[in-house]
């Protein structure tokens, strides 16, 4: 077996259930905005934000819009569905605001995250966190869910300068970690920014296929469809 000193780990659905604890944040907002004025069906919101949420996340990994932009127009998008509402870019950011706020004190993992991290410290590896996400929202969310004391380096795309998955953001990684490419291994449950950034950067991967429907592609050097069989490799 391959020998591995250092782990790139993706955070969001990967070890924090982002979109469980981001759907719970949902309904939470919608009852304290008194949403229910403007939409009839929640369901309507909930759907038109998912749908323009996913999409515009894809679009930021590949630098193509800015947070800034990403921010406001998550929730103006769902907004304008509402009966009698005018989103405005000021009350965007209100509501996005107090959504992150929500957000990032929700703790909730996906299913065996804190077995695993505590195997891999027990096993002396390096870890480091590999995120997209907004500077003062993974902090918050680390320590919510108590994973704060896990990594050796939280790398974020905001510090990099550049988002997953860029080469220059793996340079990045590799340059503040003090890790070498071929003794890491990243773990993510994105194929596109996660698994086929890393394997572009010369990095050995492991997929976290959690929702398997379609064969894997050659990039991936290991495939899982739980975090737990993560200790079966390392």
């Amino acid at each position: 077996m391959r020998p591995y000193t250092d782990l790139f780990i993706d955070f969001d659905d990967t070890l924090y259930d982002t979109h469980g604890n981001a759907d719970l944040a949902l309904h939470e907002l919608f009852d304290q905005l008194r949403f229910d004025r403007y939409f009839p069906q929640p369901e309507v919101f909930y759907t038109e934000y998912w749908k323009k949420n996913i999409d515009l996340w894809t679009r930021y990994s590949k630098g193509e819009i800015t947070r800034d932009y990403l921010i406001v127009e998550r929730f103006r998008y769902p907004l304008s569905f509402g009966q009698g509402l005018v989103p405005t870019e000021a009350y965007c950011r209100e509501v996005g605001d107090r959504f992150l706020d929500l957000c990032s004190n929700k703790p909730g993992l996906i299913d065996g995250a804190r077995e695993l991290m505590e195997y891999l410290r027990s096993r002396d590896y390096r870890m480091h966190m590999c995120s997209n996400g907004f500077h003062e929202v993974q902090y918050k969310k680390l320590r919510a869910c108590g994973l704060d004391g896990f990594f050796h380096t939280i790398i974020l795309s905001e510090d990099a300068g550049h988002n997953k998955p860029s080469p220059e953001y793996f340079d990045y990684a590799f340059h503040v970690s003090g890790a070498a490419r071929e003794t890491t291994l990243m773990i993510g449950d994105n194929f596109q920014t996660d698994i086929l950034g890393a394997k572009q950067a010369g990095l050995a991967t492991a997929y976290f296929n959690r929702f398997p429907d379609y064969p894997t592609p050659e990039a991936v050097t290991y495939e899982v469809s739980s975090l737990r069989q993560l200790m079966d490799i390392l």
